[in-house]
């Protein structure tokens, strides 16, 4: 059963961060804040069919009251995309146009 932490903010069944009333996890907004050092205002102008100003600042609460778990997870999944990135690297199709010279 999800759990409400506040009128933007709930858990679900295992333990993700969501805001009400969206598809989008805290993560994905604490992700974008610190990629691009936007304002919440720069934030909430970017998505304005989206998001609200009041859930960005809940997101972003949320985020900075749980900052070590929740860059812990950023940070497993960028090495989960640099792993695949890797892995798509050394295809069979790649390693078949290297053989032929097609490339580096």
């Amino acid at each position: 059963m999800p759990t409400t932490l506040s009128s933007c903010i709930w858990l679900d069944d295992r333990g993700v961060a969501w805001i009400d009333k969206t598809n989008i996890k805290v993560i994905e907004v604490a992700g974008e804040y610190l990629a691009h050092g936007n304002s919440p205002e720069e934030m909430c102008a970017q998505h304005p069919d989206t998001l609200t100003l009041g859930q960005i600042h809940s997101a972003l609460g949320y985020y900075f009251d749980h900052q070590a778990e929740l860059d812990a997870e950023l940070e497993r999944q960028y090495q989960d995309h640099l792993e695949r990135l890797r892995a798509a690297q050394n295809s069979p199709a790649r390693r078949k146009l290297r053989a032929m010279g097609l490339l580096k």
